[in-house]
């Protein structure tokens, strides 16, 4: 059986990556060369990619949720998402200002940046998770929607893939950052950002 996490990124997807190998499939997350095929429509080399793997999140496995789904008859799928869009947007907002542009966020979102975009993007968080709510209407076997800032956790993650809930803590990936350390990261990279006028590396901050 295989498992995509196909939730936007910062939806929690770095937690149901360390769910699913704590649970022991043979894992894969993050792939730009694959994120590129996608974009070019090549995606013989995804489905060699997936062929080894037992369970997916991040990109491009959202992106390609419907073709996935024709492809793998036993797949199940994981839509994570946040307590709200406005909560998701500023978490997305937060990593982009420690991370500067990707080319990431240009294939999913259309910009490198969130900045001054924010009801583009909520539009688009929206869209995303309604669109894999239709596609999979009346096969609730074949998809879970979970938000771990609501509570959910492991009995309904095991419950969904079939496997026994680990003697293990949830992992909650991230939340031990602190709030003070999450502050300065932002407020170094707004200064940076403001400084440069654009984004690029200050080496001295």
């Amino acid at each position: 059986m295989k498992v995509f996490g196909i939730g936007l990124n910062k939806t929690g997807t770095s937690t149901l990556a360390a769910c699913l190998q704590e649970l022991g499939f043979r894992h894969t997350s993050c792939n730009w060369e694959l994120t590129k095929a996608v974009q070019r429509k090549n995606l013989s080399p995804v489905f060699e990619h997936a062929d080894r793997y037992e369970s997916f999140e991040d990109w491009p496995w959202p992106l390609i949720y419907e073709e996935l789904d024709q492809r793998y008859d036993e797949a199940k799928f994981i839509l994570t998402r946040r307590a709200s869009p406005e909560v998701w947007f500023s978490s997305l907002k937060r990593h982009a200002l420690r991370t500067g542009p990707t080319k990431y966020r240009k294939i999913a979102y259309g910009h490198e940046m969130p900045l001054g975009k924010k009801q583009e993007h909520i539009r688009q968080y929206r869209a995303h998770n309604s669109a894999v709510r239709r596609h999979f209407e009346d096969r609730e076997e074949k998809l879970l929607e979970v938000c771990w800032e609501e509570g959910d956790a492991w009995t309904e993650l095991c419950e969904f893939v079939g496997r026994s809930v680990p003697n293990a803590d949830f992992p909650h990936e991230k939340k031990g950052r602190s709030k003070l350390a999450s502050y300065l990261s932002y407020a170094r990279g707004y200064v940076r950002y403001q400084l440069l006028g654009r984004w690029g590396r200050l080496e001295s901050l």
